[in-house]
């Protein structure tokens, strides 16, 4: 389950992998995954000498071409939960920076499984007044039925621009999983041993799995 959930968590981040390379419209929540899935794996053939030698290279794309369509604030105090009230403004910005080192090493992680998956951004509605919208994304390879992503993103209502933050596989929200994983780790130990916990995970180096 969690080598299948990587997995899509990788598709994730190959959607929104490459948005650097053209102008996106951040104002269309469909057209930004959309033109980002066309670039993806162009961006990923070109690149795969460079993560072969040196698999933390996907890390530094990861931190250049995602980051910045990714509201890792507010995932990060999703996953803070009610237990944010308990935090200072310091221990905030330390947990939202281990945490957002903690996605671009769990995104690198994935990538390095990313191989033959072609991806499909089904049509969607203008999603209205609301600040949170779904995109639907199918993901399709050759001799296996195809997977139905949904992608969950916020619109920043100052800037009008929007960003991704979850991703739902198979009925199971990463962002969920990860706060019932962490949020559990806090309670018992106290958001200062869980942000050095991060910060030990994310000083690992990259390996490539075969």
């Amino acid at each position: 389950m969690f080598k299948k959930i990587a997995l899509l968590l990788g598709l994730m981040t190959s959607m929104f992998f490459s948005l650097s390379a053209q102008a996106v419209d951040a104002t269309d929540p469909y057209a930004l995954v959309d033109q980002a899935a066309k670039q993806t794996f162009a961006r990923l053939k070109a690149d795969q000498a460079q993560v072969k030698s040196n698999p933390d290279h996907l890390r530094v794309i990861i931190r250049e071409e995602l980051l910045p369509y990714v509201d890792n604030r507010f995932a990060a105090y999703k996953v803070l939960g009610n237990q944010i009230k308990e935090t200072t403004p310091a221990q905030r910005d330390a947990f939202v920076a281990a945490f957002t080192e903690y996605m671009v090493s769990s995104y690198a992680d994935a990538l390095a499984h990313f191989d033959k998956q072609t991806v499909k951004v089904e049509p969607g509605k203008a999603p209205g007044t609301s600040n949170i919208t779904a995109v639907n994304v199918s993901v399709k390879e050759a001799g296996k039925p195809d997977i139905f992503l949904e992608f969950k993103l916020r619109k920043n209502n100052k800037t009008g621009e929007w960003k991704a933050f979850d991703m739902v596989a198979e009925g199971i929200s990463l962002l969920s999983a990860k706060q019932s994983e962490l949020g559990g780790l806090i309670r018992q130990n106290g958001i200062d041993a869980v942000i050095k916990q991060l910060n030990e995970h994310n000083a690992k180096p990259l390996v490539l799995k075969k």
